[in-house]
Parts: C-alpha cells; structure tokens; sequence
C-alpha cells in the first residue's frame, strides 16, 4: 500500500495514502487513519501523562497513531491490538521506527480483554463502542477511555438505535450533544455496577463528530452504589424551553410549570460532574508546553471545560432569545449579570450559543 509520513504532537508515522476524491470517512485506504481526530488523541496523551498507569492498550488500534503517541509521549508501556493483520504490519512498522517499547497483537478486541489486564484500556472503535463495553470494563485495573463516534444514535437522531445500544431515551433537542455525552456515561456506569465498580469522570467532552470519556473505575460494592445515585433524567417540554434535572433511577412523570405540557424524559444518564478538578488543573499547566496534533483546539477546549459549570444540560442562548422575541446583547453580558445575581452560570464546551445557569427561565428571560 501507497505510504505517506503525517505528524501529531511529537510522532511521526506512516499512514496509508487517501483518495481525495472519495467521501471519508470510510475512505479508500486498506488502514483506516483520522486526521480530524488529532485533538481526541492530544486530550488522551495528556491525560495519560497526569495519570501514570502501569500500562496502556489501545484495543483497536488501526494505523497505531493512539498507541504510538502515547508509547512515544509518555513512559507508560504500550500495547497495540488490531484484529486486521494488514493493520498490525503497519503498526510493527510503525513502532520500529519510533524505537519505542511496545507488544502488537492480532486479536479480536473483546477476546483479548476478557484474558488480559491494563492499567488503561482504551477504546476507539470506527462507530459505537457499545458491544465492547463490558469486557473494557472487566479488563481495566484502574482506567478506561472511550470514544463514540456514532453521535446519531446518542443523540437522538436515529432514536430507536439509540434505545438498543445504550438502553436509554437520547432526545434531539438543542443540547443533545450534552445528552449523547450523559447518556454514554450513563451506560458505562451501569455496566461497570455490574462487577461492583464505580466510575468517576476524570475529563470528559463532545466534540464535532465524537464524544470521549476518560475514567477511572473503583472496585467496590459502595462505589458502584454511589455511582448509581449519579444515573437520573432530563425532563424538557416538548412546547417551551423549560427543562429540569431529575436525579432518580426511574423517572417521575411531571407537567411543565409554565405552560401545563407533559415533559418529555431522556435517560436514564449521568447527572454527575464530567470532569474531576485536579486532573482537568493538571492538563492546562501541562498542555502550556504541551506539542499537541491541534494545539489551539486543545487550549480552547480545556479552558472552557474548567469554566463549565456542573449541570447537566443548557440552553441554546439564540433560541432563548427568539422564544421570547428578543435582541440578545452579548452573551458574556448575560452570563456576568446571572452571577451578579448570585447564579451559576458559563459557557458550554460544545456550542459556542449554549450556556449552562441554575437561574429559573423568567431570570433568564429578563437579562437577555
């Protein structure tokens, strides 16, 4: 296969030559390789390099640029798994070139996981990460990162595929992207109850076309427990903008108090906090001297997830305004005026028109 040399952070590797004239993705080459997800991959070096774990697997590695980023940016020992024997030639290729220390397999992910142990296993599938779910879970000593990029389903585009795959509601509202997100969360969390584990969110986010987690998992009967108590439902009014947060395993049924209509439920998701402070404090100072695939992106992303305020859903600041038949002012004016007031309130990381406050809808309404 056709060769070309590309770079992120501080690796440089081989990947298969595309057809420019062919869709991607898939795309035509024989290993599949995502220049778009440089930030996906920055986000994970970093947090790997705040955690230390004993060892790394990439699970579904294709070109190897995950692993060899973090084999070549980190001192944690790597391993690179792809089931496709094309794939795993060119990841030896790879890794030989770098000098890195690192063992290649040539397994079924699944099969692999449920024998074998890593400090952080990490999954990166093309689409959901759904069927690889539980044995991640059972193989992870301590950490565990996931990305889906089958944000239809979460979201609630394709609602029925959703239902099957994550055994939640998503919803298509303004801030289903903040529902895809909850709701993977929401299903790992269950899924690691099972084996009496908890997770806590370490650094969590959507982005474009993906939603990425990284974990770290507890084993014990109470942190699972505790992890449970952070599963509940967004309730939204199918007519006006109100919604509420509803933190229970099973969902209550409720009228919107503004305008009498029955809310409509999403979930079961994940109420909790997305991020864990340290860690997310720990990435900016690293990520100032950090080479990162997308350095500007990486910076943005990380200094307005540590202003995020925990809540688990937000608003749509123009639609707010057209609901109400207002000219907005600037919304930074709005947020300041929330806080004056003694609200929460901050912008959200995946939109540049949603902010997340606790100010009842009719404070809202008076600022803009």
């Amino acid at each position: 296969m056709d060769l070309t040399l590309v770079t992120e952070g501080r690796t440089t590797i081989s990947v298969p030559s595309q057809n420019s004239l062919v869709p991607f993705p898939p795309g035509t080459a024989p290993v599949f390789y995502n220049s778009r997800m440089a930030l996906n991959r920055d986000t994970t070096v970093l947090v790997i390099r705040q955690l230390s774990p004993h060892s790394y697997l990439d699970a579904m590695a294709a070109s190897g640029i995950r692993g060899c980023r973090v084999g070549n940016e980190t001192d944690v020992p790597v391993t690179l798994n792809d089931r496709d024997l094309m794939a795993t030639r060119l990841i030896t290729q790879n890794v030989r070139s770098l000098g890195i220390q690192a063992e290649i397999t040539c397994r079924d992910a699944n099969s692999l996981m449920s024998e074998e142990k890593f400090g952080f296993v990490d999954l990166d599938p093309f689409g959901t990460p759904a069927p690889f779910i539980d044995a991640a879970i059972r193989s992870s000593g301590k950490y565990l990162g996931v990305t889906a990029t089958d944000t239809a389903p979460l979201c609630g585009a394709h609602l029925k595929a959703g239902i099957r795959r994550y055994m939640a509601r998503p919803l298509n509202t303004e801030y289903h992207t903040e529902v895809g997100l909850r709701i993977l969360l929401g299903n790992v969390a269950r899924h690691a109850a099972v084996y009496d584990k908890g997770i806590i969110p370490l650094f969590c986010y959507a982005h474009e076309h993906f939603v990425r987690l990284h974990l770290q998992l507890k084993s014990s009967a109470s942190a699972a427990d505790k992890s449970i108590a952070q599963l509940g439902y967004i309730h939204q009014c199918p007519v006006c903008p109100y919604r509420m947060e509803e933190q229970k395993f099973f969902p209550g049924v409720y009228t919107c108090p503004l305008c009498g209509t029955s809310l409509t439920p999403t979930g079961p998701l994940w109420t909790g906090p997305i991020h864990d402070q340290d860690t997310l404090s720990g990435m900016i100072q690293d990520a100032e001297t950090f080479i990162a695939g997308d350095k500007s992106g990486l910076t943005k992303l990380l200094n307005t997830c540590w202003d995020e305020p925990d809540i688990s859903f937000s608003y749509n600041y123009h639609k707010l305004a057209k609901y109400y038949r207002l000219s907005p002012g600037p919304v930074d004016i709005l947020l300041n005026r929330l806080r004056d007031e003694g609200y929460i309130a901050g912008r959200v990381h995946y939109s540049g028109y949603g902010i997340k406050t606790d100010a009842p809808l009719e404070v809202i309404r008076d600022f803009l």
